[in-house]
């Protein structure tokens, strides 16, 4: 396991004694004892308890605050959390491990056979090239976090964690890259790329020398993605988890633009060499589809209408209508009840009328704040109903409609 030394780190969220506390063979042995934590346990009661068995106030904190992590990844690591340590800010930029899977996949059918992950964080792409039986190199600057990934990737010999600065560590025999740079410290958001860690520049130079897989954050500058890269925006469960740019051998031929959509349905993609063009104009049909915001990012709309024979409401609104309704993984669709204008006095009448209580409201090409606007309507009553708010033929419009 990575040496630790007694000092500061940049994780803020676990110092390297409390870290120290818990690898001990007494910490882990509690943690594993724990039951599994729920949101509704007595913090105060559990700590009373452990600190009646003996346990030090360190320890004790420790493993509390190790189960709440364990509880929160289980919804990026299923079952694999519970045999996992993490720290607050390496969960929440770990990447879920059914896309982590992908991003191992590309490499497995690149024939790449031995991957440096510089910036490896807590470990959860490097786990899962080591769970397809690549060798993986997982690198990681701050010691904390470091120390974590040894303990997560234990379990495989072909695994190993190296705590050094990615920009100075020697690539010799590697054959593949993958690259997660750090675009926060501890306080803020870096917004120059000059200022990650590796900075951009760097990650683009290893680019033109090896396979490469950058993961970035979805709402990067698009200017910023070089000519030549897959850029392959992913969404799990209609939230757009990360943009991952692909380069040599594990970018595919052809492909320039890509949306995964990963849902209930399972996952579905599409793609094209770039940004699509736009699909036609035309009026309000009984159904309303709002894209996946992946199909978003990606500028894939036109494909995607083209492909469920629909229309567009506005050129610069997303939504899109059809006569009748088609399933797709690549927007949630909603029937038209009925289209009003944007009335406020009109609207709570309507809503009163219909006895809608439970009421979504969404708004695209209307500077409206959705959570004021509720209460000023007031809605009571037992029924549901989603209120859009948009554009059609350049009026503002309030569209009374039924999720489907």
């Amino acid at each position: 396991m990575t040496h630790l030394r007694k000092q500061g780190c940049e994780d803020e969220g676990m110092e390297t004694l409390e870290l120290m506390e818990l690898l001990s063979p007494e910490g882990l042995r509690l943690l594993d004892s724990l039951p599994p934590y729920e949101s509704t346990d007595d913090v105060v009661k559990s700590v009373a308890q452990l600190r009646k068995a003996g346990h030090g106030p360190g320890l004790v904190a420790a493993v509390l605050s190790q189960s709440k992590l364990r509880a929160r990844a289980r919804a990026k690591f299923g079952p694999f959390a519970d045999r996992m340590l993490f720290t607050e800010s390496g969960l929440e930029q770990a990447t879920r491990l059914q896309v982590a899977a992908r991003h191992a996949g590309r490499f497995q059918a690149a024939g790449v056979n031995w991957i440096a992950d510089l910036g490896c964080g807590i470990g959860a792409d490097a786990l899962a090239f080591a769970g397809l039986d690549l060798e993986v190199t997982a690198v990681e600057r701050d010691e904390v976090t470091a120390a974590i990934a040894s303990f997560n990737l234990a379990p495989w010999s072909n695994a190993r964690v190296e705590h050094a600065d990615v920009t100075e560590f020697d690539l010799a025999g590697v054959d593949g890259i993958y690259l997660d740079p750090a675009r926060r410290t501890a306080s803020k958001r870096l917004s120059n790329p000059a200022d990650w860690s590796p900075s951009l520049d760097f990650a683009f130079e290893l680019a033109t020398r090896y396979p490469t897989g950058i993961k970035l954050g979805p709402g990067i500058d698009r200017d910023l993605i070089p000519a030549g890269a897959e850029a392959q925006w992913v969404s799990v469960g209609r939230e757009v988890v990360e943009l991952g740019l692909w380069f040599g051998s594990v970018a595919r031929p052809g492909v320039g633009r890509a949306a995964l959509v990963i849902g209930e349905h399972g996952a579905a993609e599409l793609t094209s060499a770039g940004d699509s063009e736009d699909a036609g104009l035309g009026s309000l049909g009984e159904f309303l589809y709002e894209p996946d915001g992946a199909v978003i990012r990606a500028r894939l709309i036109g494909d995607l209408v083209r492909g469920v024979d629909g229309r567009m409401l506005d050129p610069t609104i997303a939504y899109f209508t059809t006569d009748v309704a088609v399933d797709t993984p690549f927007a949630s669709r909603f029937r038209v009840v009925e289209t009003f204008p944007f009335d406020e006095r009109l609207l709570k009448k309507e809503l009163a009328a219909r006895k809608i209580g439970t009421l979504e409201i969404k708004k695209r090409g209307m500077d409206v704040d959705p959570a004021k606007l509720r209460t000023r309507l007031s809605p009571k009553g037992d029924a549901s109903a989603t209120l859009i708010l948009t554009r059609v033929a350049g009026k503002r419009v309030a569209l009374l409609t039924e999720r489907e």
